[in-house]
């Protein structure tokens, strides 16, 4: 069997973290359900507690690590939300910490604890303006950054980015959650740390909350494993056994769901109910020439404004019947929210702006559903 290091993304999916190949052993890792282990010699070099490391974990951490081509074994934590606290760590006290001005909501909230609680300064940055980010990356710690980002979709120039931060001595985490690790690979491009909500698409079946990180730095992968076991952001063992089944499939389920999207995304824009739609694909986004350069694929998420503002997309969304309204992403099934409902969304995000996550059903059923829900508008 070829190496891991010969083997295409999807390839790897399939197989890294499997057991040993021996007769009458098994395909698939076991879950093992033990808070502890047997241990009488060195604590280090043993299994010896679950918080600080399981033989459940490990098949899964080693099947992203190879994904993100990293020289380490994935580091994954409870949440996707835990893994951004870890990553953040990374932030001194009264330090400088740069962030998209569009990202994940709560990832932005917590940089504002950082900033009410340690100090830090944080400076929020249109992630596709280049220069604006290069210019506040001066005098920075850490930077935070997403691309595509969410719910807007900017496509940001990570090899731009990611150059002139190490110049400055600015450490980078790029969060992957949208592009996934078959979209692009960040760590190969500089980055420090990768981090993904793997609730997502790499769990992708709506029934897991899990988060890891990815770095191929000794020190900082050293620093991530040390916080998860002092604050106790561990995972369950079943939970990232479920993850892992999940990553089986990433490469068919991302593959479909990207087509999808790009189908959709053409229709969207082409209806008379519909004032706006954002999605890498088109050529009428801003950020499709750097996603079609940059990405392998253009990701699953579409942004669409109806026409007739907030109250037409929330008749949008109480129309639907195979779309799911639902605040996740990145599952086998096509979700859709009115972002703007939630208070501490980005003032930016337009009120009206639907997220929809595609998923993998018949494009036909879902452009059926989407069009009589937008005909209504009419």
């Amino acid at each position: 069997m070829p190496s891991h290091d010969s083997l295409r993304p999807a390839s790897v999916a399939v197989t890294a973290g499997r057991p040993p190949r021996v007769q009458g052993g098994p395909v698939n890792p076991p879950v093992v359900l033990s808070s502890t282990y047997v241990s009488q010699g060195d604590p280090g070099s043993d299994l010896l507690y679950a918080r600080i490391g399981t033989e459940t974990w490990q098949p899964f951490e080693e099947a992203l690590g190879r994904l993100e081509g990293a020289t380490h074994p994935a580091v994954v934590f409870g949440s996707g939300m835990a893994a951004v606290a870890a990553a953040l760590s990374l932030v001194p006290d009264g330090g400088v910490l740069v962030v998209p001005r569009h990202a994940y909501q709560v990832s932005l909230g917590y940089a504002d604890d950082l900033a009410a609680r340690h100090g830090v300064e944080v400076r929020r940055v249109d992630i596709a303006e280049t220069d604006q980010v290069v210019a506040a990356l001066d005098g920075a710690d850490v930077a935070l950054i997403e691309s595509p980002t969410n719910p807007m979709l900017e496509v940001a120039d990570l090899p731009a980015l990611l150059d002139a931060a190490r110049s400055r001595g600015v450490r980078t985490i790029v969060d992957n959650t949208f592009a996934t690790p078959l979209g692009q690979n960040p760590l190969a491009l500089g980055a420090d740390v990768v981090l993904h909500s793997v609730t997502k698409y790499l769990a992708g079946h709506s029934d897991v909350v899990l988060g890891a990180c990815v770095t191929n730095d000794p020190e900082l992968d050293a620093r991530l494993r040390a916080y998860r076991t002092l604050h106790g952001s561990i995972a369950g063992p079943m939970e990232v056994w479920l993850a892992l089944r999940g990553l089986r499939t990433l490469a068919l389920r991302v593959e479909r769901a990207q087509a999808n999207a790009v189908v959709l995304a053409e229709r969207l824009a082409a209806h008379p109910a519909v004032a706006e739609v954002r999605h890498p694909s088109l050529p009428s986004d801003p950020g499709h020439e750097r996603a079609r350069t940059q990405m392998r694929g253009f990701g699953a998420i579409i942004g669409v404004r109806p026409v007739g503002g907030p109250a037409a997309a929330d008749a949008v969304v109480a129309a639907l019947r195979l779309w799911v309204p639902a605040t996740s992403l990145g599952g086998v099934e096509s979700t859709l929210e009115r972002r703007r409902r939630f208070a501490t969304e980005s003032l930016t995000v337009p009120e009206d702006l639907l997220r929809m996550s595609v998923g993998i059903e018949d494009v036909e059923d879902l452009w059926a559903d989407l069009a009589q829900a937008l005909d209504r508008l009419l």
